[in-house]
């Protein structure tokens, strides 16, 4: 049974596996160019979380086995996909017959990053290679000289050797280094961001610049820090009874994981995040946004808020096939629209314009078992009891 096929129906039997051990499960537990276990392992690396990634990554860095750099190469290509990029996948081996890259890295605004991943800077490396490559390219019309460059991966974070070594090159313009862990924070910060225009200037960070003026990095910075800020779920607050105990007033909004969970059992695939709530299938086809509210009111009448983003239905609408969903309380209670039949009813919203930021105002009524939408005054409100995720 294939890696993914694996994973999709008992993904405990892979679970706290080493990536050593998973790999003996793809083919013949050798990765070559072409084979069937290069292909089931991207494939298996397309569908986990993030965090795998990096647990994975360690594992490559940390104990050296057969095909650990090899297989670091993939998970760095999974990463370059994640961070938003065209990503084609590299050889693992070098032949005269192709241009050796690990990978090659490509924007929507047109650059492209030419990659190669290293285990170790301990040896002094041949710039000459990965610039030859990039020549190559150029004169085989896949890339373009004035938008092209090269990204080292490496291993270790302390890189002081290697950076000097390229500072003393003619290719220090061209080159630029990150380390195998700064990678994989980079995409935990992309994780937490909606406003695709801050995802934009992160990736542009693996792309050379000119720092004389560093306000660029600054409001990079500044904005990525805002727009976490205002997605952190609400802080669990105390009141007291009149027992003179102290009870929680509400829980913090954290279910979102189980909601995902839901969500991949019904669509039969894996999500993987994105952004701080939109998932995209690991083919790229559909994308799921998921928010989540904690309730208001009591008894048989309970309403809860969400805001949905300008950027968020920008995001949604370059999908093929994409679902908004809302968490209502708990995992339990899960609207799920389809975003075409969503994107309609959003003039009947109430809506929100501030300096920085605007959106739409949705408010869930729940009375009984019957579910309602909220809409301006004048307007019928819409009932979508029929869309609850059964």
């Amino acid at each position: 049974m294939p890696l993914v096929e694996i994973w999709k129906k008992s993904p405990e039997q892979l679970r706290g596996k080493t990536i050593q051990q998973i790999l003996v499960f793809a083919g013949d537990g050798r990765l070559k160019d072409g084979n069937p276990t290069s292909e089931e392992f991207r494939e298996f690396l397309a569908h986990v979380p993030s965090e795998d990634l990096s647990t994975f990554a360690s594992q490559c860095l940390e104990t050296s086995f057969q095909d650990s750099g090899l297989a670091l190469q993939d998970i760095a290509n999974q990463v370059g996909k994640r961070l938003g990029f065209t990503v084609e996948d590299g050889r693992y081996r070098g032949t005269t017959a192709a241009v050796g890259f690990d990978g090659l890295w490509h924007s929507k605004g047109g650059e492209t990053i030419l990659v190669e991943v290293k285990t170790t800077d301990a040896y002094r490396l041949s710039l000459d290679t990965a610039a030859n490559y990039r020549k190559q390219l150029v004169r085989d019309g896949k890339v373009t000289e004035e938008k092209s460059s090269i990204l080292y991966i490496v291993g270790r974070a302390d890189t002081g050797d290697l950076e000097a070594q390229v500072r003393g090159s003619r290719f220090a313009w061209n080159i630029r280094l990150i380390s195998v862990d700064a990678l994989l924070r980079l995409l935990r910060i992309k994780e937490e961001l909606e406003d695709q225009q801050t995802v934009d200037r992160i990736r542009a960070i693996l792309m050379p610049q000119e720092y004389t003026r560093v306000d660029g990095i600054i409001d990079l910075v500044f904005k990525a820090t805002e727009e976490v800020r205002t997605d952190v779920p609400p802080v669990e607050t105390e009141i007291e009874t009149t027992g003179g105990e102290k009870q929680p007033k509400f829980t913090p909004v954290t279910f979102r994981p189980a909601c995902i969970e839901r969500i991949q059992k019904f669509l039969k695939d894996s999500l993987v995040r994105q952004s701080a709530a939109t998932f995209e299938t690991p083919d790229g086809k559909t994308a799921v946004l998921s928010a989540t509210s904690r309730s208001y009111g009591e008894g048989n009448r309970t309403g809860y808020w969400f805001a949905f983003h300008p950027y968020q239905q920008q995001t949604l609408a370059a999908y093929k096939t994409a679902w908004v969903t809302f968490g209502c309380g708990s995992e339990e209670n899960l609207l799920m629209f389809p975003f075409n039949e969503f994107a309609t009813w959003l003039p009947r919203f109430h809506e929100t314009h501030l300096a920085d930021r605007s959106y739409w105002h949705v408010r869930v009524r729940r009375e009984d078992n019957k579910w309602q939408l909220a809409v301006k005054k004048g307007e019928q409100s819409i009932d979508v009891t029929k869309f609850l995720l059964r």
